[in-house]
């Protein structure tokens, strides 16, 4: 039987392997154009969310708890004029999850009650902070299942 640390671990692990996962279905029947063009006046690309979430990903576990040394352009997720095609956008996504899976599988069971803080964020340990950001996949996947759905209406399918 697997300690709580043990567990928790993999628990989390896998809730960032299956959030993952669901933004690549997401994304596969996409073309590059409609992965970075909005169906709406308003919001974000699809795109732009997957640059959001790396951007995440990276600043909040990578810069503060793996100490990759990342420094975070927040504004850029959202208005870069030149992003990257698809497959290279999606292939920066994969990479920060799994630097999440590998700094989450490093904790110990003290290091999840380990003080955290971070530039936008009320999260107060490590374990806070994961918790929160697999949320905030969770928030933003819904936006991108929303963007496909309109996408399929507007073209009549992808």
């Amino acid at each position: 039987m697997l300690g709580l640390d043990a567990t928790l671990a993999s628990v989390l692990v896998d809730r960032y392997a299956v959030n993952a996962a669901r933004v690549r279905e997401l994304a596969l029947p996409l073309t590059n154009d409609q992965f970075w063009r909005k169906p709406f006046p308003y919001g974000n690309s699809f795109g732009h969310l997957v640059l959001h979430l790396t951007g995440n990903l990276n600043y909040y576990i990578g810069a503060q708890i793996a100490k990759t040394g990342y420094v975070r352009d927040r504004p850029r997720e959202f208005n870069d004029p030149n992003p990257p095609a698809k497959e290279e956008a999606l292939k920066r996504f994969d990479n920060a999850v799994a630097m999440v899976e590998r700094t989450i599988r490093a904790q110990s069971a003290n290091d999840w009650s380990a003080e955290y803080s971070g530039a936008g964020t009320n999260a107060q340990t490590r374990l806070d902070i994961v918790v929160v950001c697999a949320a905030h996949m969770q928030h933003h996947i819904g936006q991108m299942i929303y963007l496909n759905y309109q996408w399929k209406t507007t073209a009549g399918s992808i």
